[in-house]
């Protein structure tokens, strides 16, 4: 499925830190940032899947990434992030918090180890990540697109940490749009349905399940299909481009219509 960036403003000049850009949304988000010539900052936890990430971002820009591998849990690793983006770039124009994980479990058989882990990763670095970013975000009039999931907004047993973590996502995206505006700073999220990306097989699903975990996407998804990841970048650079000028304190289901399905 090619990715179409005619119908988005392109980000020429554009400044953009994206998180989780070594695998999956991310890095795809990369890629087609790179295509509407954004001087980007990447960071993530595998250091050779954000090389080969880099690698791509070059076949489309003249202007080499700026790679940052990192673990933003670690509260230093946020700060130098943060810090080696503004000593390349001197500025910042676009947040995307894309970096996240999920674990398997029920109230009945989620440890608070697990909790912990799933709450630090998707909500904890993202709230330091965009805190620490937004003194740069108001000077530029920037925004931020954050990464939630249709977890968010509907309720699915046996991923209960992974549920509550995107629902504090999008909250996070609404408080701090409402909060930011007067900046000028615009905050959004997309929430995507089932993904074709390796979130779940790092989850712990194994390749015969992953099968049937998409095999099933099409009775539990309006459009009979899985998503595919072009399908969220594109809409992520729909958000953080001048096209969404006067859109803040979204959640945008790119689900196809998982949001407004009712079992019966």
């Amino acid at each position: 499925m090619a990715s179409n960036t005619s119908a988005i403003s392109r980000l020429d000049g554009k400044v953009a830190l994206i998180t989780g850009a070594s695998s999956g949304i991310g890095a795809d988000t990369a890629v087609f940032f790179a295509k509407l010539g954004a001087k980007l900052s990447l960071t993530g936890r595998n250091e050779a899947n954000l090389n080969k990430t880099g690698s791509k971002c070059k076949e489309f820009s003249a202007e080499e990434p700026l790679l940052i591998p990192a673990d933003l849990v670690k509260e230093a690793d946020v700060k130098i992030v943060v810090e080696k983006t503004i000593e390349k770039y001197g500025k910042l124009d676009i947040l995307v918090n894309s970096a996240g994980i999920v674990e398997v479990g029920s109230i009945e058989t989620t440890s608070l180890e697990q909790y912990d882990k799933v709450f630090n990763v998707n909500v904890r670095s993202i709230y330091h990540l965009t805190m620490l970013c937004v003194p740069y975000l108001t000077q530029s009039k920037g925004n931020i697109v954050n990464v939630s999931s249709v977890n968010g907004v509907r309720s699915f047993p046996g991923v209960l940490a992974y549920c509550m973590s995107k629902s504090a996502i999008d909250q996070f995206t609404r408080c701090t749009a409402l909060e930011l505006a007067p900046k000028q700073v615009r905050v959004n999220s997309v929430n995507p349905g089932v993904i074709e990306t390796e979130i779940h097989k790092r989850g712990g699903m194994s390749d015969e399940a992953y099968v049937q975990f998409l095999e099933k996407c099409k009775t539990t998804h309006a459009l009979g299909r899985h998503g595919q990841v072009e399908e969220v970048s594109s809409m992520i650079a729909f958000l953080a481009s001048d096209s969404a000028s006067f859109i803040t304190g979204t959640s945008t289901p790119i689900d196809g219509g998982r949001h407004a399905m009712c079992p019966r």
